[in-house]
Parts: C-alpha cells; structure tokens; sequence
C-alpha cells in the first residue's frame, strides 16, 4: 500500500505477534469484564488504557472511557484541580494511541470530545499539532483536529490562512494544506463585513497556485486546489432558466388524435398522450421549491391549482434540474378550441431555491397558446399500426435553414432567454488563466495541464452566456481530449465522455448547426404532412455520453445508434419522446436504461445490438446515479402467470424499466440478453407492444 512492498514475515516476529495476540485478548477479556460491570475503578480505567494503547480503533473502549469520565467528574463534585486531572489524564492515554496509530479515528474523536468540555489548554493543543504536523505535514486527521481547536479558540482566519500558507511553502505537494485552504477561504469570503473584494482574493489565489503548478507540473496537489478556484470564479449563484417547453412565444395547435402542431407546420410526427401533455422547465442547477405556489400558469383551460410538479431526477430528490407538469387535455373538444394563451410566471415571489441556498432572483414569463385542429384519420390508417423504420431511404435532409421552422422558432427562444452568465473581471481571470497555461503546454507536456486547459476554456465559452456562445474553443478542447486519450489510457473513458459532451455542444450551439441533423421521416403512409416530421438523426458520430438537453426538449424522434453510449443519463428531460434509436452501442445493462422509465410517450425503442446481459453479474450497476435496485417496485401485479421456464429473478431490472411503457415497438436483437425466453417475457410485460425485432405479433 501506498508504494511500500510486503515483506514476508520473519520467524521472530511471527513470535512477536503471537505474543502480543496473547497479551490483547487478556486485556479485551478484562476490559470487557469491567464495562460489562460498570466498574470504573483506577485499575480498570488502566486496563482499557493499555488496551487502547496495543489497539488504538477499539471504540467500545473509548466509549467506555467517557463513561467513566462522566462518573468520575459527578463523583468528584465541584473540585476543578481533580475535574481537571480527569480530563488530563484522557489527553495523555490520547497521545500514547496516536503515537501507536496517528490516524485512528477514535482517538481523534476522544481528543475533540474532551476538549469540548472545556477544561483543558487550547494553546498546549496547538503545540501538540506543530509535533504531529512535524512528523506527518499531510495527515488529514491533524488538519481537521486543527479547524476543531482554532474554532475552540476563535483564532482568526487571517492567521490560519498564513500557517497554511508557510505549511505550503515547505512543501507545496502537502494537499491537506491546499485543502484546509480552501476551507478558510470559504469561511472568509462569507464575511462580507470586513469588505473584501472576491475579486482581489481570487486573483492573488490564481498567482499563489500558479508558482506552485510551474515549478512541479506533475504534481497534483496545486492542481487540485486550481480546479477548487476554478469552480468559486465560474459558478453561478443565483439559479437561472435555461430554458422551457412550450418556448416562449410558440403557437401550438394540437390535433384531435394528439399531434402536436405549429403556425408554421407539423412539429412532430406521433401523437402524445393528451392526460399527460408536459409543461416542463430547465435550469442550469438543481433547484426545489416548484409548485403551484411559485409557478404561476394561467390559463382558461386548465386551473394553476390542478398542476402537480415533479423532479424528473433519478436520486428520487426534492431537487431537480428539470421540473415537469402534466395537463390534462384528453376532455377538451380540440377540434374547436379557438387559440388559448397560457401564461407561465415564476421567480416573482420567493421559494424557487438552490442546493447552495440562492434563490431564483430573476423573474421569468413564458407566454405561449394553444388551438385546436381538426384531422381526420381512418382506424386502418393509423400509425401505430405501422412499424418504424430507421432506415436512410425513410429520411432526408433538404439541407436548408428554415428560419420559421417550429425548430428554429424554438431554439430562437431559447437564445433569446439568455444574457451573459458572469461579469466582466470573471471573464478577464479565466481569460489570463488560458493564456497561462497555454505557456505552460509550450514547455511541459503536461496531462493535468492539457486537462485544466480544456476545463477553462469550455469555463470561458460558458461564461460568455450559457445558450448563446457559438463554441469559439470547442475545436481546441477537443484536440486536448485526443491528446489526453493517447497520454493517459487508463482515464481514457473519462476524456472520451467529456469530449462526447463538448461536440454535441458545439453540433447544436446554434440553429444553423442544428437544422443539419435534423430530417424529415417519410416512413408513415398514413401522415398527413410526411415532408414536416421531424428527427433529430445524432448517429455515427462515436459519443459516449450524450447532453445539452435544455436545446431538445421538442425532440420526438431521436437517433442515437452506431455511437458509443454506455449511457443516457439527462434523456428523461425529453418527455415528448415518443421514437428512440439506440442501436449498436455499448449500453451494457438495463440499469443504464433507467431515463426511459420517466418518458411515458415512448411508443418505439431500439436498443439492438448494445452489451445488454453480457455480464451474468452486473457489478456496474452501482457506478450509475441511482440503482433502479435501490427505487424500483419489482411486485408482479398481472393477472397472467409468466411464461414456463421464465423467471422474475433473471429480469427484474428490465420489468422495473419497461412496466410502465406502453410501447409499441421494440428491437433488441443482437443483445446476449436477447434469447426466446426474453422475448416471451417481454411480451408478457408489454401488452401494447405489437411489433419485436421487425415481427408482427399480431
């Protein structure tokens, strides 16, 4: 461990060891025979010292021992020269366990609750830790003791910040330091009363930590704490909307069997579920407090107090970047409906609030309408009838920019929700900070410089405005996550998803971007606007994880195959999806399937040819943010047995995904998991599904 080789053991210390094995089961048994009894005489609080000094990580004997003290202090009264010698004589059985262990837990912990009774000398403990921090400058277990005594003794932090500082300049790879520094700093820029200038701190931070990267690239402890200062100078405080669906200003007009329409054309191809028609909002953090009391909808269809919010978040959380309601529209004659304005109001009142405590300080309204239309469509004709194909020959691209597409109208809206995200001097330290580092790369051929580099510049892209940036450094991150890759192998698959997430950025930064990867579906006979129906075709082109959803949230149909996904955390923001595509990539479980249980328009799903079963064990399952394990109902409610030889046990994981989905449309051939015995479960599970592997059960 830690670099040191194991050194077979001699035959006097196996000897030694049996010995002391002998010695610390008299002492647990004689230690045990007092605690048992309550006995807190002066030769039993000796045998639990000795036994804490062979075995300092007992913590029965160190509860043992606050017991007694708490007899011992009632027995001696109000005599502070004896309270006080108790309480010393805990200090000193304290030091005899660290000098065997320094760093068990239960010895600091006995140290922390004898000082917090208030009877021993602060200064003496600050003496004590200049020795231990002698011996061991990086031991966390002294910092953290040290933040417990400075607090004791209100000892400021400018004069913390100048120890750590020196304890730095010894030696700057002594990340316990950078971390108590960080810390502190915390703590400073929190009094806003003593009038410091988060700018002036933070630019003195970047100039300390810089002489420390520059001298030693490879040392990762700077490298660290750079990144800490990184997240202060870039983060947003305040929560913000990124964006909404319907967009501000849409016109929707939604036909009798659920299609959802545009002035301007047919937005999407299949119909949606008219009881559960969305409302949803994205913000650029995690936030609580959506209800009908800081969201205001008003609107003569539906009532404001009829919508029940709910965080499409897979931790189960009270807080979620993205926040939906469903209206319920299936009673409302559509073929009639004269257009309705809706009008959505939120951060006018307090309550909207995040993770970090801000609240949502700017006001925001959504104004959009809904109409109705007639379309008649014969039974034989439907489309959920028909089967569909992904296919090139279904598909094409015109290749040109519609500028009153329902598209460009609502990524317009979404540009034009947004300012810049940071001030000025924000920009100018991330902006110097590139420049810097790019000499760095000159002269070292550094990877946690390459990777710092690429952090700061996609910092800086998204410091310019959240939405509206055109990816002016996205190239050059790129080409440093390639560089990353053939310099570092084993963090390969981090560097992959981070570069999979920066081209999707840069592939849908802007409507004219956009529009190239979007194509009309023509494999629906019976549409009645085939050249309008919209899918966003996102193939081939080797991601590994897929984001940036805030621009998709009108997404129907989506193409995600021949990439490299192992996952699709973030799809469930997409609640109008009703056609998936994840053919041919590297999703290894149905775990990694766990979004799509919240997308509930979901008609037709292709996970074919994905690693799905490959493992009889999946020890991957828990690497994913929330284990369908740990949230699902696996209780089988129907009426019909399963099929003979199909086993609930062995597929528990894909009833929990697929119970809920009316799908239409599966393929999942090419998969291990794939054999008869699957299908016939499948089937049993989902009785609308009428088409599997391009079969008609039916």
């Amino acid at each position: 461990m830690h670099g040191r080789p194991r050194k077979a053991p001699k035959p006097e210390d196996s000897a030694a060891l049996a010995a002391k094995s002998q010695k610390l089961r008299s002492l647990q048994s004689q230690f045990l025979s007092f605690h048992h009894g309550c006995t807190y005489s002066k030769e039993a609080l000796e045998t639990s010292a000795k036994l804490l000094e062979i075995n300092p990580e007992n913590y029965t004997a160190w509860n043992y021992r606050k017991l007694a003290v708490e007899h011992n202090v009632n027995e001696c009264g109000t005599d502070p020269d004896s309270i006080k010698s108790i309480f010393d004589e805990e200090l000193r059985v304290v030091e005899n366990a660290l000098r065997q262990n320094f760093k068990s837990y239960g010895a600091w912990h006995h140290r922390k609750w004898v000082l917090s009774k208030g009877h021993s000398s602060m200064n003496r403990e600050l003496m004590l830790l200049d020795v231990f921090q002698k011996l061991d400058s990086r031991n966390f277990h002294a910092w953290n003791y040290r933040r417990f005594v400075t607090t004791l003794m209100n000892r400021s932090l400018e004069d913390e910040l100048k120890y750590t500082e020196n304890m730095i300049e010894i030696n700057f790879s002594n990340y316990s330091a950078w971390h108590n520094r960080s810390i502190l700093l915390s703590k400073q820029l929190k009094e806003k009363d003593k009038g410091l200038s988060f700018q002036d701190v933070l630019s003195k931070e970047y100039n300390f930590v810089r002489d420390a990267l520059f001298t030693d690239p490879d040392d990762q402890s700077g490298w660290f704490y750079h990144l800490w200062l990184l997240e202060q100078t870039i983060q947003c405080e305040a929560p913000l909307l990124l964006s909404s669906w319907p967009a501000n200003g849409a016109d929707l007009i939604i036909s009798g069997n659920g299609c959802i329409h545009a002035a301007t054309g047919l937005l999407s191809g299949l119909p949606i579920d008219l009881k559960r028609f969305p409302l949803i909002l994205y913000f650029n953090q995690s936030v609580e407090g959506i209800d009908s009391s800081t969201v205001n909808v008003e609107a003569e269809i539906y009532s404001n107090k009829d919508l029940t919010w709910k965080p499409l978040s897979p931790r189960n959380s009270c807080t979620s970047r993205v926040w939906v309601a469903y209206t319920d529209l299936s009673g409302i004659d559509l073929s009639s409906l004269s257009p309705q304005r809706i009008r959505v109001r939120l951060g006018h009142c307090a309550g909207i609030m995040s993770s970090n405590g801000f609240h949502l300080n700017k006001p925001v309204n959504i104004e959009y309408s809904i109409a109705g239309k007639y379309i008649e469509i014969e039974p034989s004709e439907r489309q959920e009838n028909e089967i569909f194909s992904w296919t090139d020959d279904d598909s094409y691209n015109s290749g040109e920019l519609d500028e009153s597409s329902p598209i460009a109208l609502y990524m317009q809206a979404v540009e034009d929700n947004h300012e810049a995200a940071a001030s000025g001097w924000h920009i100018d330290i991330v902006t110097e900070e590139i420049n810097h580092f790019r000499d760095l790369l000159t002269i070292a051929d550094c990877k946690i410089g390459k990777l710092t580099l690429a952090r700061l510049l996609i910092a800086r892209d998204g410091m310019i405005s959240p939405l509206r940036n055109k990816m002016a450094h996205s190239e050059e991150v790129l080409d440093l996550y390639r560089d990353l890759i053939k310099l570092d192998p084993p963090h390969s698959k981090f560097y992959k998803d981070q570069s999979s997430l920066v081209l999707l950025q840069q592939l849908i930064s802007s409507r004219k971007a956009l529009l190239k990867y979007c194509f009309s579906y023509k494999g629906f006979k019976s549409s009645q606007s085939v050249d309008s129906l919209v899918c966003l075709r996102l193939n081939n082109l080797s991601l590994s994880r897929v984001g940036s959803f805030e621009k998709l949230l009108w997404v129907q149909f989506l193409d995600l195959s021949d990439n490299e996904l192992h996952s699709i955390e973030g799809l469930e923001a997409l609640q109008l999806l009703s056609c998936l595509n994840l053919r041919n990539n590297k999703i290894a479980s149905f775990s990694a399937l766990e979004p799509l249980r919240s997308l509930k328009s979901l008609r037709a799903l292709n996970i074919s040819y994905n690693e799905i079963g490959s493992h009889p064990v999946d020890t991957r399952r828990y690497l994913f943010t929330s284990p369908i394990s740990h949230s699902g109902d696996i209780s089988w409610k129907r009426d019909e047995d399963l099929p003979d030889g199909v086993s609930m046990e062995n597929y528990w994981e894909a009833f929990i995904v697929f119970k809920d989905l009316d799908l239409v449309q599966m393929d999942i051939a090419g998969n291990p998991v794939a054999d008869e015995k699957f299908q016939s479960f499948l089937v049993k599970i989902s009785p609308a599904l009428k088409w599997l592997d391009g079969q008609n059960l039916h």
